[in-house]
């Protein structure tokens, strides 16, 4: 099971009746070009008790291409990163409790 930005999108203008579809689409789609924005800047995210954004630099390489077996370099990269806050992890933790994961929750994921 998974969520996507839309359904993220209604749950909350349903929750909110002061706000309309509109009104959280906007909200939503700010906040996640800001974090991007700051992200692209190497500025650290943080929210507390859910969790902090950061970039991890990936050194340059040797790898090989699976198809052929050819040796190839990667170039050095940054990559998101994101730590869940404690609040998060322990939320998450009493979910499983009820409902534990199967294997049929990672099928789409592949």
């Amino acid at each position: 099971f998974y969520m996507v930005k839309s359904e993220l999108i209604i749950k909350i203008a349903n929750r909110q009746d002061s706000l309309s579809v509109k009104d959280v689409e906007l909200s939503v789609n700010h906040i996640l070009e800001r974090m991007s924005e700051s992200l692209g800047e190497g500025i650290r995210i943080e929210i507390r008790g859910f969790g902090s954004f950061c970039l991890h630099y990936r050194p340059p390489r040797k790898a090989h291409n699976p198809k052929t077996g050819a040796r190839v370099y990667t170039e050095a990269k940054y990559t998101p990163h994101c730590k869940p806050g404690k609040d998060l992890r322990e939320r998450v933790d009493q979910s499983r409790e009820h409902t534990p994961i199967t294997g049929d929750d990672h099928e789409d994921e592949e």
